[in-house]
């Protein structure tokens, strides 16, 4: 307890000096003379000078309409950050060297293809997940396809065969699983590494016998007439689609990453409401747009989408399972820790 009249005297001084500082932060706002009290306390907080780093967005989603509409640049800016767009990258794999090299330092994929990278650097984390989508009427992501005349008409079939996969990626962990889930030896079935462009031009001219397309390629692929055999969908599937971000950017700026979430989940939900809006966001005609059944099937994508969400510890189930088909079949070299790949980026409530 304060007993002195000195100490009374001093305290007093102490809350008026704070008055005098936070009416004077409120009043060089008022004027255009200085940030907000909340801007400036949000800038305290891990925000301010930092650079968010991302990869060109293309031509469609949720950041595509972002760099179209400066929303992170005006977001950002509250607390003294600013955000970069990089270039464009071909595959994952091309996406990690350049967060290798820092030219990006948050990136969006799949949890396989994080596990390869971390086998060998503990540079970035996972700091959110996107649920997979369930709902029978949403269009299929990927799929194991085949040529329409292929004699394999099952998994089953694959024994002795060429199947096309990324290497260490979405397309290796599903075909695993599936070969696991159907009983077919996965020595029984010669995996050919090969990036989606790859993959799509080993498939045209039947050098291998069959592809997991992913992303993009499974629709184009689709449309010029393969046949499917399985979906990821149709199997126990954990790969969960997630955003990381380098160790650096999480633990000094985590108010920035915060921020580019919060803008990716609110653009994400606006997207399942009004999906024609994030399709052709910079061209409606040319390599990058799409029209016609195509055009379609991406609005019905964006309405089913899934609202990413922050990373938990109980996701360490989903980053387990997959290593464990990985480790199990020689993929990754040993066991993965999930605290060594999950950052928990929520605030404290």
């Amino acid at each position: 307890m304060w007993t002195s009249r000195r100490r009374t005297r001093a305290a007093v001084a102490v809350a008026a000096l704070s008055v005098a500082a936070l009416t004077a932060a409120c009043g060089g706002a008022a004027t255009g003379t200085g940030k907000t009290a909340a801007a400036a306390a949000a800038a305290g907080s891990g925000g301010g000078g930092a650079v968010l780093k991302i990869k060109d967005p293309g031509n469609a989603g949720p950041l595509a309409v972002a760099k179209k509409e400066g929303i992170l640049e005006k977001r950002l800016a509250e607390i003294g950050a600013k955000v970069e767009w990089g270039g464009s990258y071909a595959s994952f794999t091309a996406t990690i060297d350049a967060v290798r090299s820092g030219s990006i330092n948050v990136l969006e994929g799949a949890i396989s293809p994080v596990l390869g990278y971390l086998a060998n650097s503990r540079d970035i984390k996972i700091f959110a997940f996107t649920d997979p989508v369930t709902d029978p009427a949403a269009p299929q992501t990927d799929g194991l396809v085949v040529k329409p005349d292929s004699p394999v008409k099952s998994v089953k079939d694959l024994a002795g065969k060429q199947v096309a996969v990324n290497k260490g990626g979405r397309g290796e962990y599903l075909l695993l699983l599936a070969l696991q889930e159907a009983g077919v030896p996965a020595d029984q079935v010669k995996r050919v590494y090969l990036n989606p462009d790859q993959g799509a031009s080993a498939f045209a001219t039947g050098k291998v016998d069959a592809w997991w397309a992913i992303v993009r390629a499974y629709p184009e692929v689709v449309a010029k007439g393969a046949r499917v055999l399985v979906h990821g969908r149709d199997l126990p599937d954990k790969d969960l689609n997630m955003q990381a971000a380098r160790v650096e950017l999480l633990k000094e700026h985590p108010e920035v990453v915060r921020v580019y979430l919060k803008v990716l989940q609110e653009l994400t939900a606006e997207a399942r409401q009004n999906p024609e809006r994030f399709q052709n966001v910079f061209l409606t005609q040319g390599p990058t747009a799409v029209s016609g059944p195509r055009l379609a099937e991406e609005v019905a994508k964006a309405r089913y989408a899934n609202v990413p969400r922050f990373a938990t510890a109980a996701d360490g189930a989903f980053v387990t399972d997959v290593a464990g088909i990985f480790q199990k079949y020689g993929v990754l070299p040993g066991t993965v820790n999930p605290g060594d790949v999950i950052f928990d980026l929520k605030p404290a409530a």
